[in-house]
């Protein structure tokens, strides 16, 4: 039977999942398990970072 591979994560080892750049603070970061139906919509690195968008600071 054929292996099936998830689109993002699942399954990679950490130094092949995809990244992002977070948008708030610069640093990249890489995909997680929680974020595996949203991976296209998230921006932020941390609750912190989105935290400090939303006031308008980083």
């Amino acid at each position: 039977m054929p292996e099936v591979r998830k689109a993002f994560g699942g399954g990679r080892k950490p130094s092949e999942r995809p990244s992002k750049v977070c948008a708030a603070c610069g640093l990249p970061f890489t995909w997680r398990k929680k974020w595996e139906r949203d991976w296209e919509n998230v921006r932020y690195c941390s609750d912190r970072c989105r935290a400090a968008a939303k006031r308008g600071t980083s």
